[in-house]
C-alpha cells in the first residue's frame, strides 16, 4: 500500500468516526505517540488520546457530516524520511461553534495544508494549518482586515491532475524542484528596495494563480502577487528569512514544502494586516505547493497560521473575535 492511500484510508476511516470501530481503524494508522501539530489555537499534540480531545472531536462535533476533499497530493522521499504533502478542504454543515467560530448552519469549507510523515504504514508526524481566518470570514465574524487580494473558495489545479497516483516520472519531478528552488533564491536577493531585484519573471507565468490564506487572499500575475502580497509582506518583515523546511518533495510537475516554523522576521514595517509594527521578532508557520507548466510556475496554494503570526505582534485574533461577536 502506498502512503497516499494510508492517508487516504486515515481520513476514511477519520470522517466516518461516529462508531468505535471506525475511531479505532483510524487511530490504527497514527502511532501511538503520533506528533500532530495543528495552526493556533490547537497547536503542538502528542499521541492517540490528544489528537482526539483537542483536534478531532472540536472539529467533528462542529461539522458532523464532515468530509475530506484534497485537490493536491504528492509522495515523496526527503533526506531519507517519506512524507504525504496535501491541500484542499474539510467541508462539512457548520452545526456547532468551531473554536468559538459561531456555526452558520450551512457548508462551511474548512481550507488546509498538511505535511505528513509516514514510517512503516504508520504516521508519526503531522504538521496541518486549517484555515481559521477564512472559517471566520463565512462565518461573518473576522476581525481582521478584508483582504487586499480576493477572498472566498480557492480553487484545485487547472489541470485536474493533483490527485493523479502512478510511476513518478524522474526527469520532470527534478525539473520542477530545481525551478522552485531557483525561484525561492531569487527571493533571497531581495536588494531592500525593489520588488524587480529578485528577477521573479524568470520563473513565473504571465498569468500565475497565487492562492493565499484568509487575511490576504488570492492574485494573479506579478502585478497582482506583488501588490496584494509581496510588497507589504515585504515592507513589514525586511529581514525574513527561510530557516527551516520540514519536507521538500516533488511529485512530476508539483513541488510542495514547509516548516515549524519555516521563516522568521523581525516586524519592522507598518500595514501589514492593517496593523502597526510590532519591532517583534517572529516565527512563521507556513506551507506551499506549486504547479509547474513547462518551463515556468503557473499556480501557487499557501498555508500561513496568521493567527500565529499576529499573536506574536500583540493580537489575539480568537478573543478579538468573541469581543466582536459580543457587541454585535
Amino acid at each position: 500500500m502506498s502512503n497516499k492511500h494510508i492517508v487516504k484510508n486515515f481520513y476514511r476511516a477519520l470522517t466516518k468516526s461516529d462508531s468505535t470501530c471506525n475511531i479505532n481503524e483510524a487511530l490504527s494508522y497514527l502511532d501511538k505517540d503520533v506528533l500532530w501539530r495543528v495552526a493556533h489555537p490547537i497547536n503542538d499534540l502528542k499521541g492517540h488520546e490528544e489528537f482526539l480531545a483537542y483536534y478531532w472531536k472540536p472539529i467533528k462535533t462542529a461539522l458532523p457530516d464532515i468530509e475530506y476533499k484534497p485537490f493536491i497530493m504528492l509522495e515523496g522521499d526527503y533526506q531519507g524520511q517519506q512524507w504525504v504533502n496535501s491541500t484542499g478542504y474539510l467541508i462539512g454543515t457548520f452545526e456547532k461553534p468551531l473554536f468559538d467560530i459561531p456555526p452558520t448552519g450551512k457548508v462551511l469549507y474548512l481550507r488546509y495544508g498538511e505535511l505528513m510523515h509516514v514510517v512503516d504504514g504508520k504516521i508519526v508526524e503531522c504538521y496541518i494549518i486549517p484555515d481559521f481566518i477564512d472559517a471566520m470570514n463565512q462565518a461573518g465574524v473576522n476581525p481582521t482586515r478584508p483582504c487586499l487580494g480576493c477572498s472566498g473558495l480557492v480553487m484545485p489545479p487547472s489541470t485536474m491532475d493533483g490527485l493523479s497516483i502512478g510511476n513518478k516520472n524522474g526527469e520532470e519531478s527534478a525539473k520542477s524542484l530545481k525551478l522552485v528552488l531557483d525561484m525561492l533564491d531569487g527571493l533571497m536577493r531581495y536588494d531592500g528596495q525593489s520588488l524587480l531585484s529578485m528577477d521573479q519573471e524568470k520563473f513565473w507565468h504571465t498569468d500565475f494563480m497565487w492562492y493565499g490564506p484568509g487575511g490576504i487572499g488570492t492574485t494573479r500575475g506579478l502585478d497582482g502577487f506583488r501588490k496584494h502580497h509581496q510588497g507589504p509582506f515585504l515592507v513589514a518583515f525586511p529581514d525574513r528569512s527561510v530557516d527551516t523546511s520540514i519536507s521538500f518533495i516533488a511529485e512530476d510537475n508539483y513541488v510542495a514544502t514547509g516548516g515549524w516554523p519555516h521563516m522568521s522576521a523581525t516586524h519592522t514595517g507598518e500595514d501589514w494586516i492593517g496593523l502597526p509594527a510590532s519591532g517583534n521578532e517572529l516565527t512563521m508557520r507556513v506551507m506551499d505547493f506549486w504547479r509547474r507548466e513547462g518551463e515556468l510556475l503557473r499556480e501557487n496554494w499557501v498555508s500561513i497560521d496568521i493567527i500565529h503570526i499576529l499573536l506574536q505582534m500583540g493580537h489575539d485574533v480568537f478573543q478579538q473575535m468573541r469581543e466582536k461577536i459580543s457587541t454585535s
